[in-house]
């Protein structure tokens, strides 16, 4: 999941190894993910048969993994991030740490995180962390310099999270999971085009061909945003008729959706900053207080 973010350099050397850390890491991202973990796994366990020990085991499994996969990704990109604004001040661009080092930790961090959920949860588990990884890092990441289709190919291992929760609780192939790695892909797409439309010139000095490079009036990139949101909201109210929620996350997914899908029918109308902006913020508030409304609805029956 990327973060829309301008980052900073730390400040100040008291902090700085702390911050540089973080920064490596992504906090941000490596929480989002946990919380689409989560959602898998209770979906499959339930909420009142789950096995506390394998709950946090996976959580503990996928922090690493997806930790060691971030600090790779900035090692891969470190190149192109110096040339955006944006990512300038990323540890490895900003030499506030060694390229040796970034490799090492993201490498260690990334095995180490696939191995803890071989021998503590299940091979399914890590076997759907594998896939989630090589997609991400070797596929998608090298994908990003020679077609804009990487924004679909990346949406992949951004769904595939909430799978390994439910390969966690026992059941990888199992309606929960599609329905959940649906909601993901489907909700990046707007979310990613709304940055490609933010972000636009430092994609073009990075040398990234996003859609909108081809895409002179932004109509192409509106029609995406459009069909993508609008398919979202069945998915969605998919899961209450599935029997996996009650009327208090198909209310919340209604209303999140609907928001969804006007802030993305209003970004295609206006195909500027102004709309890009506001249609990315709706879709970091969207999946987080989707997501949660889902927990609170299993809590509630």
């Amino acid at each position: 999941m990327p973060s829309a973010a301008v980052e900073r350099s730390p400040a100040g050397p008291g902090g700085r190894r702390g911050s540089v850390s973080l920064a490596l890491i992504n906090p941000r991202i490596v929480g989002m993910v946990v919380l689409t973990v989560l959602v898998g796994y209770l979906a499959v366990s339930g909420l009142h048969d789950f096995e506390t020990a394998t709950l946090l085991q996976v959580v503990i499994g996928t922090c690493l993994s997806c930790s060691g996969a971030g600090a790779l990704n900035q090692y891969l990109e470190r190149s192109s991030d110096g040339l955006m604004a944006r990512t300038r001040f990323r540890p490895l661009p900003a030499h506030l740490i060694s390229e040796k080092s970034g490799l090492a930790f993201g490498v260690i961090t990334s095995v180490v995180g696939v191995g803890f959920l071989l021998i503590f949860v299940n091979p399914a588990a890590a076997l759907v962390n594998t896939v989630t990884l090589v997609s991400y890092l070797a596929i998608y990441t090298p994908l990003k310099k020679s077609s804009s289709l990487s924004t679909l190919i990346g949406a992949i291992p951004g769904a595939l999270p909430p799978v390994i929760g439910c390969a966690a609780a026992g059941n990888a192939l199992g309606r929960e999971s599609l329905l959940l790695f649906s909601i993901l892909f489907l909700w990046q797409v707007p979310h990613f085009l709304a940055i490609g439309l933010l972000y636009q010139d430092d994609y073009r000095n990075a040398g990234f061909p996003t859609l909108q490079r081809i895409d002179n009036d932004g109509s192409a990139s509106g029609r995406q945003m459009v069909l993508y949101s609008a398919a979202l909201l069945p998915v969605t109210l998919a899961v209450g008729s599935a029997g996996y929620s009650g009327p208090f996350f198909f209310a919340a997914a209604l209303a999140l959706g609907l928001a969804y899908l006007a802030a993305s029918v209003s970004a295609a109308k206006n195909p500027g900053q102004l709309g890009a902006r506001r249609l990315l913020l709706c879709s970091v508030a969207y999946l987080p207080l989707l997501l949660v409304s889902y927990l609170l609805d299993r809590v509630a029956t």
